[in-house]
C-alpha cells in the first residue's frame, strides 16, 4: 500500500515535489508546506503560483513560528490552534508528520497531511482541497482519538495561517439586525483582533465568519495584494489574529469553543468545518471575485441557475393573509413581467391561528378559515396567473402556544431543571436538532409540503430565535458542552436529505433577515435575505459589504415601498428600483398601494432586468465607489466572462447644494473595445448626452463618463435623489 501511495504522489507533481515540501495549487494560486516526517509541518509561501525555480529557492520564513497546525502545551505562551486534556489528564500535545496523502476528483485535488501525537494514539489530519479552476484552496482538520479513556479537546481551529507584518489592514463585516453587513476596515496592531458569534443558531446578524487582509496598507478595491478567508460554517465560530513580538500575525479561525468542550471516546473523531482561503493582486474586488465564481460553482445550491424575479407578500400584508388577497398579489406581479409569487407567514395554524408572531410555530397545516380552499386553490391561481409559487416556513422553531409544543415539550432546546427562555413574541421555543426526532420532524415540514404540492417552486426558510439558555433535552448530562455543534451537525443531517430529495426546489436562508449569510449554510440553500431592512440607501451599504464575500445571484433585493416600513425614509421608485436592480432582484410591497405609472416602471425595470439577468447573476463584479469614503456616490459595474456586455450602476447617497462628485472610472472592460452606451430604467425627459454613443473600454477605464447629479423631469417630480444604470455592450 505504501508503495504504491509514493507512486501516487509522485505521479501527481507539481503538486507535491522533492518529498518534503508540498504544493497545493488551485487556478492561480499556490499554498507550499515544509512536510517532514517526525516534525512539525510548517508553512513555506502563500500567494500566486511560483514558477520556473522559485518553488526550489524558496524556504521556510523566519522570525516567526511557522507550524500549520500549532499545538498547546510544549510552548504553552503562545497561540495555538489545537489543545485537549488527554485521558490521564495530560494537557500537552506534539504533533508530528506521519505521511502525506493527495488524490484528485474531477477538477479537485485533496491533500491530507498525516499527524500523530508524539507519545499518545491521537491523530489529526490536516485536509487541503484545492480547484483547478477556481482560485481558493480550503483546509479542515479530522481529529481521531484512539486512547482507552475519553479525552477532551477544549480548542480545535480549522486552520490558520501567519502573515508577514507590514501594514497589514483587516476588513470584516459587522452590524446588527436590519443593519447588517457594514464593512469595518481596520490595522492589524500588537495584541488580539478577535471577531465571534454565539447566537447558536444563525451567525451573521452581527460579525461575520470572513474576513480579507490587504497586505500593503487600507485595502483598495481594485488593486493591492489581498487575502482572503472564510469559515464555512453555520454556527458559533471565532475568528482571532494574534499578534505579538515576532514578524508575524497568526491567524486562526474555527469552530467557537467557548462553552463547547468536545469529549472523544476511543475511536470516536471530529472533523472541524472549511476554512477557504483565497489570494488576488487586484485587490478587494479581485478577492471577492474569487469567492463569487467558487460559490457559484462549487458551494451554492443551483449556483448557476438564474434565479427568478418574484413578489413576496410579507410587506404587503404582513399576516393577514387571504385567499382574495394573495390571488390579488399573483396577478398584479404577473401583469408587471415577474415569475414567482411568494406567501410569507401567517398562512397556518388550526387550533392556534398564526395572526401575529406569538403562536403556531410547529403547527404547519393551512388556517382553512384564511385559505379555505388551501394550498391547492393557490397553486390553481398562480398558474391561472402563469408564475409560480412560493411558501414560507420557520421549521426548527416552536412557540408555547401551539398543539408542536402540547405534545413535545422534551423537544425544544432548554437548560436542564431551568424554565425555557422565551424569544419572539414572548413565546417561542428554538427545537433541539441534537434530536433524530426532531430532525425527522423537521424534514418532514418539507417532505410533506412537496408531497402534497409538488408544484411548490420555492421555500422562503426562516429562523427568527438565538439561543438564549444552554441545555438539550436529549443529550446526557455529561455531553450538554455538545449543544451547539450537535445542533448544526443535526440542521446539516436533515438539509442533506432535503436537498437529496429537492435538489431543485429555491430555497432562501432567511434568519431574522442575514443572520445566515454563510458559507457553511448556502451549500443547501439557493439564495439569503440580506436584511429584513428593505430601505434602498441603507441597502447600499448593506449590499455593498455583502459582496465582499457572496454572488449577486445569492443576495435577495427587494423593491419596497415608500415611505420604507423599517426607517420610513422617503425615497422615490426610480431608487429603489436601481437598488434592488443589483442583486437578485424582487418584491417587497402591495401592488395594489402604488399607481398605475409606479406599476408601469416596475413592469419596464423587470423587462430590462431579463435583459441583464446573466450578467448580474453570473458576471464579475467590480466595485468602484464605495459609500463608505463619504464621497457623495457609490458605484460597482458587472461584466460577463467575455467582456462583451457590463451593467454599471451609480447611487448618489446625499444631495447638497454646490456638491462635487467624483467621476467614477469602470473596470473590468476589454480595453479594445468599443461599447454601446444604453441608460435603463430612464425617467428623464430627455436622454443622456452620451446615450446610444460608443467608447472604447480603455476611455471608460481611464476616463469614465459625467453622470448628471440630478434627473431632468418635470418640476413637480424632482427630489434629492439620483441613481442610474447603463448597460454596455461591445459593438
Amino acid at each position: 500500500m505504501r508503495k504504491k501511495l509514493l507512486i501516487v504522489l509522485l505521479s501527481l507533481a507539481p503538486f507535491v515535489s522533492m518529498a518534503e515540501n508540498v504544493v497545493i495549487q488551485s487556478k492561480n494560486i499556490a499554498l507550499v508546506l515544509n512536510v517532514e516526517k517526525g516534525k512539525s509541518p510548517e508553512f513555506m509561501y502563500f500567494g500566486n503560483k511560483l514558477v520556473g525555480n522559485e518553488l526550489k529557492n524558496i524556504s521556510v520564513p523566519t522570525g516567526g513560528r511557522m507550524d500549520i497546525y500549532p499545538v498547546y502545551g510544549m510552548n504553552a505562551p503562545v497561540e495555538t490552534a489545537f489543545a485537549m486534556t488527554h485521558a490521564d489528564g495530560n494537557m500537552s500535545t506534539v504533533l508530528v508528520a506521519t505521511g502525506c496523502d493527495v488524490m484528485q476528483k474531477g477538477k479537485t485535488t485533496e491533500t491530507v497531511v498525516h499527524l500523530k501525537d508524539a507519545v499518545y494514539p491521537l491523530y489529526v489530519d490536516l485536509h487541503y482541497r484545492s480547484y483547478a479552476d477556481v482560485d481558493m484552496i480550503e483546509t479542515w482538520a479530522t481529529i481521531r482519538s484512539e486512547e482507552k479513556g475519553k479525552v477532551t479537546l477544549t480548542q480545535f481551529s480549522s486552520g490558520c495561517m501567519p502573515i508577514r507584518r507590514g501594514d497589514v489592514w483587516a476588513t470584516h463585516l459587522h452590524g446588527s439586525w436590519a443593519n447588517e453587513g457594514r464593512v469595518v476596515e481596520e490595522p492589524l496592531n500588537p495584541g488580539q483582533l478577535i471577531i465571534k458569534n454565539k447566537d447558536g443558531v444563525r451567525n451573521s446578524h452581527t460579525d461575520h465568519s470572513e474576513i480579507m487582509f490587504s497586505l500593503d496598507g487600507k485595502a483598495k478595491e481594485n488593486s493591492g495584494d489581498v487575502i482572503g478567508a472564510a469559515l464555512c460554517y453555520g454556527g458559533n465560530y471565532r475568528l482571532k489574529v494574534e499578534t505579538d513580538d515576532t514578524e508575524y500575525h497568526y491567524f486562526f479561525a474555527g469552530i467557537n469553543e467557548d462553552n463547547s468542550a468536545c469529549h472523544l471516546k476511543k475511536g470516536q473523531s471530529l472533523e472541524t468545518p472549511v476554512l477557504a482561503f483565497t489570494y488576488s493582486r487586484d485587490g478587494l474586488s479581485g478577492a471577492s471575485r474569487n469567492f463569487h465564481r467558487w460559490g457559484r460553482n462549487y458551494m451554492l445550491a443551483n449556483g448557476n441557475t438564474e434565479r427568478r424575479i418574484l413578489l413576496n407578500s410579507w410587506e404587503g400584508v404582513y399576516f393577514d393573509i387571504n385567499q382574495q388577497g394573495m390571488d390579488e398579489m399573483m396577478r398584479d406581479i404577473a401583469d408587471m413581467g415577474g415569475e414567482l409569487f411568494v406567501m410569507d407567514d401567517g398562512w397556518f395554524g388550526e387550533k392556534y391561528p398564526r395572526k401575529s408572531d406569538d403562536s403556531s410555530l410547529g403547527d404547519w397545516a393551512v388556517d382553512k378559515q384564511k385559505l379555505p380552499e388551501g394550498i391547492e386553490g393557490l397553486l390553481h391561481d398562480a398558474k391561472k396567473h402563469g408564475v409560480k409559487f412560493g411558501i414560507w416556513i420557520e421549521p426548527e422553531m416552536t412557540n408555547t402556544v401551539s398543539e408542536l409544543y402540547e405534545k413535545h415539550p422534551d423537544w425544544i432546546v432548554k437548560a436542564p431543571k431551568r424554565a425555557a427562555v422565551l424569544g419572539r413574541g414572548g413565546t417561542q421555543l428554538v427545537l433541539d436538532l441534537a434530536n433524530p426526532k426532531v430532525q425527522d420532524f423537521v424534514f418532514g415540514v418539507v417532505d410533506d409540503l412537496m408531497t402534497k404540492y409538488p408544484e411548490i417552486a420555492y421555500i422562503k426558510w426562516d429562523a427568527n430565535m438565538p439561543i438564549m439558555n444552554h441545555g438539550s433535552q436529549y443529550l446526557p448530562m455529561g455531553e450538554q458542552s455538545h449543544l451547539y455543534m450537535a445542533y448544526h451537525e443535526g440542521l446539516k443531517k436533515t438539509l442533506e436529505r432535503i436537498r437529496a430529495k429537492y435538489p431543485l426546489l429555491t430555497i432562501q436562508a432567511c434568519a431574522s433577515g442575514g443572520g445566515r449569510a454563510n458559507w457553511g449554510i448556502l451549500p443547501w440553500f439557493d439564495e439569503f435575505w440580506v436584511s429584513d431592512d428593505t430601505d434602498a440607501l441603507q441597502r447600499v451599504y448593506m449590499q455593498w459589504g455583502t459582496s465582499l464575500f457572496f454572488p449577486a445571484i445569492a443576495m435577495a433585493s427587494h423593491i419596497s415601498a415608500s415611505p420604507n416600513h423599517q426607517t420610513h425614509r422617503l425615497v422615490p421608485l426610480k431608487y429603489r428600483v436601481d437598488v434592488a436592480m443589483s442583486g437578485r432582484l424582487g418584491m417587497e410591497i402591495q401592488p395594489k398601494n402604488m399607481t398605475e405609472e409606479e406599476k408601469a416602471l416596475c413592469k419596464n425595470a423587470i423587462a430590462e432586468y431579463k435583459q441583464i439577468r446573466p450578467i448580474v447573476q453570473m458576471g464579475d463584479l467590480y466595485r468602484l465607489q464605495s459609500p463608505y469614503e463619504n464621497k457623495g456616490v457609490a458605484s460597482l459595474m458587472y461584466v460577463d466572462d467575455a467582456r462583451q456586455k457590463a451593467v454599471f450602476y451609480w447611487w448618489k447617497t446625499e444631495t447638497f447644494v454646490n456638491q462635487h462628485l467624483p467621476r467614477v472610472k469602470m473596470a473590468g472592460l476589454d480595453a479594445d473595445k468599443m461599447y454601446k452606451v444604453h441608460e435603463l430604467n430612464r425617467i428623464d425627459n430627455q436622454p443622456l448626452a452620451f446615450e446610444g454613443k460608443s467608447f472604447s473600454g480603455a476611455y471608460l477605464m481611464s476616463q469614465g463618463l459625467e453622470i448628471p447629479y440630478t434627473h431632468h423631469v418635470d418640476y413637480h417630480k424632482n427630489t434629492a435623489w439620483a441613481s442610474r444604470i447603463l448597460y454596455l455592450e461591445a459593438q
